[in-house]
């Protein structure tokens, strides 16, 4: 862990971890999609499966109606999968900092209520606050406001546990012998990096995937 300062601004590693992986995906993006050519080569057909498995995805959970928002979930899967799978490097997930987790959900928030305001205008929107009777105000917009704190709070808490138990594993094991620390975290990295870290990624989706189409809806 590391922290510098720009003017009156901390930048921490989890910033710098967040800013590393963008740059990745987005040269890897460039390389990836330049100079297609629409033949069966190995690269376009794996890039296809992706999309397809992406597009499936939001075809079958929230609609043909959406699936403008395939290029937004997908690179919000990749994103989040890598950040919680960074800790196989030996890297702190950047999502076991709670700021991160808000800052993911804060995206997660903007493009639902902007799709709901797109699809109903401002004055439907508002009275969505309203449905289906006028005394479901006041919880209405009580779950607007619980639901982002709910998603970032689940995602935080569940890297953050994760990566304590490793590290856990990890000085219990340096007890034992230097030596004991090479095999036995292999199994606990499968599950709380791998196992647990997808687990999540998929449940942030899916909610977020959810929640656009019941608030644009509602």
């Amino acid at each position: 862990m590391f922290s510098f300062k720009i003017g009156n601004i901390l930048i921490d590693s989890d910033i710098v971890f967040q800013w590393i992986i963008i740059l990745v995906l987005a040269i890897g993006a460039y390389l990836l999609t330049r100079n297609l050519k629409g033949k069966l080569t190995k690269k376009e057909v794996v890039l296809e499966m992706l999309y397809d498995t992406v597009a499936g995805l939001v075809r079958g959970n929230i609609g043909e109606s959406y699936m403008s928002y395939v290029p937004f979930i997908g690179s919000l899967m990749i994103y989040l999968l890598i950040l919680n799978l960074v800790g196989l490097l030996g890297i702190m997930p950047p999502t076991k900092d709670l700021n991160v987790a808000i800052g993911l959900a804060c995206i997660s928030i903007v493009v639902i209520h902007f799709t709901a305001i797109k699809r109903n205008g401002v004055g439907g929107y508002l009275h969505g606050y309203t449905q289906p009777f006028v005394l479901m105000l006041p919880l209405n917009i009580m779950e607007r406001i619980v639901f982002p704190v709910s998603l970032s709070l689940r995602l935080f808490g569940n890297m953050l546990a994760a990566t304590l138990i490793i590290e856990l594993l990890y000085d219990a094991l340096n007890h034992v012998a230097w030596f004991a620390q090479l095999g036995i975290p292999i199994f606990a990295h499968a599950y709380f990096d791998v196992f647990d870290g997808t687990i999540q990624m998929i449940v942030f989706t899916m909610l977020t995937m959810v929640n656009i189409k019941m608030t644009a809806e509602h």
